[in-house]
């Protein structure tokens, strides 16, 4: 019997004496989300893959999977996945991008398509942007739009849909690789989660520049999940070139890079379990610092000096820009006495960083979701967040669905959501177009959408912790101490 219990359950504890093994209350395991047949080497006591070099981690990732009924959930996504692209084109082409680009819940001082183009103009013209102080986007922006890439008219409508459609890819690969498959019948429904959240698409139609940072970061997960070690590393340090805060996530992503992506909620183990030698962070850590050098080299050859760092890099911990966001900080810092200032961008800064170790630690057995709940914090918490920052951390939570039975308040949730986002058009109209509102009203619209938020971001550490225990069993209840 122990044996039969152990072939079916290989993450199950191993010692267990007689008299506790007869009383542990089993349940059916449900049927896997996936069509596929794995080999008999991951049905094993311990993955192939733990310990494994990332080369040979990421070829047995691709190569292990056998496929089923895959092939038409394989077809499906070919006919779904160009018809969203091009429903989104569609869309792009139309004078919807023209009426919302300079939406200041769709873009931020850092993100926004007016300021760039404005840049753009300036450098052409022999003038560094960077001396007015209100241009802040990275010059790798400045140095692509003026000589290679479409800043205006149909050309940069496809570049932008073109984007966000590379970004569901990634969701997509992000998935197959966690549930080692090369196909499945969720990857219509990853795709379209994506592509169809407003959260994504209405930033993507302003031309917010933080729809590349979304598939920057996207890119550097898929990477890392399938062990493309170089590849993940110079994705995330252009990441971090075009938006500093998102360091916060380069701890989990190393992580990542020394474990393989599949699901260990159910069956939590410490680290040092899994043989992990961190000697090997060493060359890993190296090589990103060997990137994030030769973009810093690149855009002060480009800018023509060192003047762009403050401008940009500074932005995130100064907050020059006041322009109202989405966001907590801009409003705080506005009735802010200069006096006070460096102390509470000190703390407010601060207070980003504090959740990695904790969040790291508890997770530290599945660094995908550890990652996905830091991008879910940075949504809320960055300096200047869009909507398509929390909107990234909603749609992730679709590769996740053996969290979905945990969700403590998913309907409370989802209606935040929805108050939030009716009410912050109408107290942004309101105020800055109307006349009969006051910054009041918008801030208390942000504070609810925070409050969203934050209540997604519980759910999920709850639901992530609580998959551990198991099923609910008669006469005994569940509570947080």
């Amino acid at each position: 019997m122990i044996v039969d219990f152990h072939r079916e359950n290989p993450n199950a504890a191993r010692r267990i004496s007689f008299i506790e093994f007869d009383s542990l209350p089993f349940v059916p395991i449900p049927k896997p989300l996936t069509d596929v047949v794995l080999p008999p080497s991951s049905r094993s006591g311990s993955s192939p893959l733990v310990g494994a070099s990332p080369s040979k981690r990421a070829s047995q990732l691709m190569s292990s999977p056998k496929a089923g009924p895959s092939q038409n959930a394989a077809f499906h996504l070919g006919i779904a996945f160009p018809s969203l692209v091009i429903g989104r084109l569609l869309l792009e082409l139309t004078s919807l991008p023209a009426l919302v680009k300079d939406n200041q819940q769709l873009s931020s001082a850092l993100t926004s398509y007016s300021n760039l183009q404005e840049g753009i103009y300036l450098f052409r013209n022999g003038v560094d942007p960077y001396s007015g102080g209100s241009f802040r986007h990275s010059p790798l922006y400045l140095s692509l739009f003026a000589t290679i890439l479409p800043v205006t008219g149909a050309g940069s409508s496809i570049l932008w849909t073109l984007c966000d459609a590379l970004g569901a890819w990634a969701l997509v690969n992000i998935w197959r690789a966690r549930q080692r498959v090369l196909s499945s019948q969720r990857d219509t429904l990853v795709t379209a989660v994506y592509l169809l959240n407003p959260y994504i698409f209405l930033p993507n139609l302003a031309h917010s520049t933080s729809s590349f940072e979304n598939t920057l970061m996207l890119f550097s997960l898929m990477f890392a999940s399938q062990g493309r070690v170089s590849a993940a590393l110079l994705s995330f340090a252009l990441l971090v070139h075009l938006s500093l805060s998102s360091i916060v996530i380069l701890t989990p992503l190393l992580l990542l890079l020394l474990l393989n992506p599949i699901s260990r909620l159910a069956s939590p183990k410490p680290l040092r379990s899994f043989g992990v030698d961190f000697k090997s962070l060493i060359p890993y850590v190296g090589e990103f610092i060997l990137y994030i050098s030769a973009l810093t080299l690149a855009s002060t050859s480009v800018s023509g000096g060192w003047a762009w760092i403050p401008q940009t890099w500074g932005a995130s911990l100064t907050l020059p820009d006041l322009t109202p966001n989405t966001g907590l900080w801009w409003y705080f810092f506005t009735e802010m006495f200069d006096h006070f200032r460096p102390f509470f961008l000190m703390v407010f800064s601060v207070h980003l960083v504090i959740y990695i170790a904790p969040i790291c630690i508890k997770f530290q057995y599945d660094p995908l979701y550890a990652a996905f709940l830091l991008i879910g914090i940075l949504g809320t918490f960055k300096a200047y967040p869009t909507l398509s920052d929390p909107g990234l951390f909603l749609s992730m939570i679709a590769i996740f669905p053996e969290i979905y039975p945990y969700f403590r308040h998913p309907i409370v949730t989802a209606l935040l959501h929805l108050h939030a986002a009716l009410l912050m058009p109408l107290f942004n109209h309101l105020w800055l177009n109307q006349g009969t509102g006051n910054a009041n009203f918008y801030y208390a619209s942000t504070l609810v959408f925070a409050c969203s938020n934050g209540a997604a971001l519980v759910d999920c550490i709850w639901a992530g912790l609580r998959i551990a225990i198991g099923a609910d069993n008669e006469g005994y209840a569940v509570a947080q101490e």
